[in-house]
């Protein structure tokens, strides 16, 4: 029986950086990926033409440590990110099982049996890097299913207005290329981007390409404070989405409700993703509940993954890294506290999480 050194789930830059890494010290590995192609994550919520940025967080001490896995110049298109990325792979050789989906481990002796719906394998470690990409519920009373959640075919939002759901920098890069698009195309219908909140959050980099898309004359609507009401069926068998965008009080308990309705094949919602609690506590991994008085970063009622400084989990052995434990997750150090460690989702964090996380395992095995 063949026992890997390390069974990486998920070839994201973080499931590949810890591959590389643990090729570089002498260790057996292999990447097991649900998805067809490796960066199956990036494909499936970057829009087609937006740029992917090497972003360091602030404070970072080092540039990225696999060099390869870094986006070039400001922004990399993403197609030519995927094919770099692919080459790379193949170029080092770092052992693929695509099209397999993780399904579980359990412990035997001195190692664990990784089950996937292709069979079982055997590996000393687990490294969890499967990132987090499960979708947040729209919460629309009716059928709401149809609405896109990332831009796949942009000419299909060519000719009637489009609303871009979500504060963050995945919605913003894609009002961004709608509103490019529509620009160059001489289509002078908008692009509305709506947020639940008064502030919409983006990265700088995003931030600045939005504005220079305004300037050049983008037909960009903006609009706060809105939420998605009601899926409905309309009297033509359109499929439609009412967001409410104002609620005024009137007099005796009444308000006055303004809203906008949208065919939701014109919708995108990128209104975020949220963390695989469901995979963790599947498998018995140790999580805890945010409270008021435990986190001031993550939801209040949501479950984090408890890891300890070298990213590990309850069980030894099993490690998680990258998108899978962002944007924060509970750290416990040696003194014995626990407190929320913020961890931002960004191809960086993911790279340095993997190298970690290999060292890590190379040491141990080594000692």
């Amino acid at each position: 029986m063949d026992i890997l050194d390390i069974a990486v789930v998920g070839a994201g830059p973080g499931g590949i950086a810890c591959a590389r890494r643990a090729m570089e010290q002498g260790l057996s590995c292999v990447v097991i990926e649900k998805g067809r192609k490796v960066l199956q994550g990036i494909r499936e919520t970057y829009p087609r033409g937006k740029g992917v940025y090497p972003t360091v967080p602030r404070g970072a001490d080092e540039d990225y440590i696999v060099n390869e896995i870094r986006p070039i110049g400001d922004k990399e298109p993403v197609e030519e990110y995927l094919v770099r990325i692919e080459a790379f792979v193949a170029e080092a050789g770092i052992p693929m099982r695509l099209g397999q989906e993780f399904k579980g481990f359990e412990k035997a002796k001195g190692h664990f049996i990784v089950h996937t719906d292709h069979g079982a394998l055997h590996a000393r470690n687990l490294v969890m890097a499967f990132g987090s990409n499960i979708p947040v519920e729209l919460g629309v009373y009716g059928e709401a299913k149809t609405v896109a959640r990332n831009l796949e075919n942009p000419e299909a939002y060519l000719g009637a207005p489009a609303l871009v759901l979500g504060g963050g920098s995945t919605a913003a890069d894609i009002v961004a290329v709608l509103s490019r698009l529509k620009r160059e195309r001489g289509d002078e219908t908008p692009v509305y981007w709506g947020h639940r909140r008064t502030t919409m959050r983006v990265e700088k980099d995003v931030a600045r390409d939005m504005g220079e898309e305004i300037l050049l004359g983008g037909n960009i609507k903006i609009l706060h404070n809105v939420v998605p009401k009601l899926g409905e069926v309309d009297e033509e068998g359109i499929e439609r989405l009412v967001v409410q965008t104002q609620k005024m009080p009137l007099d005796g308990g009444v308000y006055l409700l303004q809203s906008l309705s949208f065919p939701m094949k014109n919708v995108i919602a990128c209104i975020g993703s949220q963390g695989p609690a469901p995979v963790f506590r599947k498998l018995g991994l140790q999580m805890i509940t945010c409270t008021a008085g435990i986190c001031k970063i993550g939801k209040e009622g949501s479950e984090l993954l408890l890891l300890n400084q070298s990213l590990e989990t309850s069980q030894k052995g099993v490690f998680a890294i990258g998108g899978a434990v962002s944007p924060v997750y509970m750290g416990a150090f040696e003194e014995g506290t626990i407190k929320e460690n913020k961890h931002p989702n960004l191809i960086y964090t993911a790279v340095r999480d993997g190298v970690a996380v290999a060292d890590e395992i190379a040491q141990r095995l080594k000692a």
